[in-house]
């Protein structure tokens, strides 16, 4: 698996390849499709006025709805892997524009649904929910309800589905640029050797020991960024305009409030994690004093927090090695959680290596007639080991829930579509901590584990708070300039790194590269996601059977209630911090231990 350079995409072998032939076997089936959902959608109206008449009338044009909607997401599901495998690929990027065109006009036909709904008398509504094949939608037709406040008019709510392409374009244009045409100055070794950088090799090269080789790719890396600062100000400030101005339409009072509610999460949640990571923000400056103790470093900067403190330890997996590791680590979830896993590897669901053009980083994707697949740009060593469990969690979450629901809760809120990744990774700390007895690799995992609590429960909550005050700061009428967003940014990194940290003005511009920014109020949720995964993987390896089967039932769960209400089946509370100052306390004794054993 280990590789020097990047490979294009037909030179990867197939086994290490997604299996996309399952979805559509060739691209004629998929302009098939195409057609007979451009067919369907002209009849899509034929339900207008009439969705409130009887029982029967309600069921056919949900059971159409449905099929239609079934249909387009897997089109477009098909498109947006095939162009992330090559994203310099015209002919796939040409499939993804045609499937997002065709998606915004499927929901342009189908807007009347929830506002003739709406404006439908509640009571008899819920009459005909007593039809035997009507009662599954109760569920739905709560949360629909609940809605009504901020449920435009029908003409509107046509005019702002059919106006989604549009204003979705300053996040694409991000993504094009960001995995397409950035281009990033090469590192020179100390031998003269010219290394390619690229986004999937950049966090390997601030795991190297060679501190001129970590700055080199650091500097880089913010060079690219810093070039292009203007452009990247702009396709944020325009994604945040466009987070504030559908709250707005809407008549929610912010931007979060809209989020959260879309996902039924009160929104004292973000605050009370926020004010959690301000009571503990002593630990992570004690974690940057440690390191830069251990490291004998005279000053520590950024492009030091994610080299290994422990020395002489060198933990690498290939993938294969890697599988059969996880395999080891999650048999505590049972037999048939494990057999799901060996279905995931031996039928391709996982695109693993990094090619020329592939998009960056790594994540679960599919929908409710798809594997869910997985996007990975392998590289040996213990990141990407955890990397690996990560996504699997996602995928078998997903894969639970499409088995154990109808399609109309066959997905999960993304309040909880960190929880049960991270209780993958925290497992996995456990089992690793047992297999290795020598001190210095416990030490090592240790470390491991507190850069992920510092990159997933601080980083990720750093981020959470920076991406609240632009969107109050652009609703307050605030330009959100490249030198306003860089001078906060730098502020609340410094906040949370503390005063033992040295800045290097590259830092300032992290804000640029950072992808979740677009996607409206999502990364706080890693941070509560691994409060709640902490506690769950302390209950599936102290509880037994119990814990397995409530775990279980919560993945299964999907959309069928409420994600505050899932999380409940599995043990875990998130109306409260607790479970978040519980995390940081295991991130304290840990800190502690690495003390001690170091």
């Amino acid at each position: 698996m280990k590789n020097t350079t990047v490979l294009k995409r037909n030179e990867v072998p197939e086994h290490l390849t997604w299996n996309l032939n399952s979805i559509f076997p060739t691209l004629d089936r998929w302009e098939d499709t195409f057609q007979t959902i451009e067919k369907l959608n002209l009849e899509a109206g034929q339900f207008q006025g009439k969705l409130s008449e009887k029982a029967e009338t309600l069921l056919e044009a949900l059971n159409f709805r449905n099929d239609l909607l079934q249909k387009i997401e897997t089109l477009y599901t098909y498109a947006h892997l095939l162009s992330d495998q090559d994203t310099a690929e015209s002919q796939a990027q040409a499939l993804q524009s045609r499937a997002r065109s065709l998606y915004s006009k499927v929901a342009s036909a189908i807007s009347y649904y929830e506002t003739e709904l709406l404006e439908a008398d509640e009571a008899a509504l819920r009459s005909y929910l007593n039809h035997p094949d009507l009662q599954i939608y109760t569920h739905e037709f709560d949360l629909m309800f609940e809605r009504r406040q901020y449920i435009l008019s029908d003409k509107e709510e046509l005019l702002l589905a059919k106006a989604g392409d549009v204003l979705s374009g300053s996040s694409e244009t991000f993504g094009v640029l960001n995995n397409a045409d950035l281009r990033f100055k090469p590192l020179i070794t100390k031998e003269g050797e010219e290394l390619q950088l690229s986004h999937g090799r950049y966090g390997l090269y601030l795991e190297n020991t060679d501190r001129d080789l970590r700055k080199q790719a650091f500097k880089n890396m913010y060079a690219s960024y810093q070039d292009l600062k203007n452009t990247f100000a702009a396709t944020l400030s325009n994604t945040v305009k466009r987070h504030n101005f559908n709250a707005a339409i809407r008549g929610f009072k912010s931007a979060r409030e809209a989020a959260l509610f879309a996902n039924h999460i009160p929104e004292n949640v973000y605050e009370s994690l926020v004010d959690a990571i301000h009571t503990k923000i002593d630990l992570l400056h004690q974690y940057v004093d440690l390191r830069k103790d251990i490291l004998k470093l005279d000053e520590i900067r950024m492009y030091d927090v994610y080299l290994p403190m422990v020395e002489d330890v060198t933990l690498e997996f290939t993938y294969e090695e890697a599988q059969e590791i996880i395999l080891e680590a999650l048999q505590v979830l049972g037999d048939d959680y494990v057999s799901v896993l060996k279905k995931a590897f031996q039928e391709r669901w996982i695109d693993v290596m990094e090619n020329e053009g592939k998009r960056s980083g790594a994540y679960s994707s599919g929908c409710y007639t798809t594997n869910p697949y997985i996007l990975l740009n392998w590289q040996d060593n213990l990141d990407n080991l955890y990397t690996l469990a990560h996504e699997l969690g996602h995928s078998l979450h997903s894969y639970y829930t499409r088995k154990h629901q109808p399609f109309i809760y066959g997905d999960y809120s993304i309040f909880v579509a960190e929880v049960a990744s991270t209780t993958n990774e925290n497992l996995l700390t456990a089992y690793l901590l047992k297999k290795y007895n020598d001190p210095k690799i416990q030490a090592y995992i240790i470390n491991h584990y507190l850069d992920g609590v510092k990159g997933t429960v601080y980083r990720q909550t750093q981020f959470a708070e920076f991406e609240h005050l632009i969107h109050q700061s652009a609703q307050n009428g605030i330009a959100l300039t490249q030198e306003y967003l860089s001078k906060e940014y730098d502020r609340i990194n410094r906040f949370y790194y503390g005063e033992t940290m040295t800045y290097d003005p590259e830092i300032q511009y992290e804000w640029a590269r950072i992808p979740h920014f677009y996607y409206n109020y999502y990364v706080y949720q890693y941070a509560t996601g691994f409060s709640a995964a902490s506690a769950l993987s302390h209950k599936l390896l102290t509880e037994g059977q119990s814990a397995v089967t409530n775990y279980l039932k919560f993945l299964q769960a999907g959309s069928s209630v409420k994600p505050i209400d899932a999380l409940r089946i599995a043990g875990v509370d998130m109306t409260s911090n607790q479970a978040t100052l519980d995390a940081l306390s295991v991130f304290e004794e840990r800190l502690a231990q690495l003390k001690t054993l170091i």
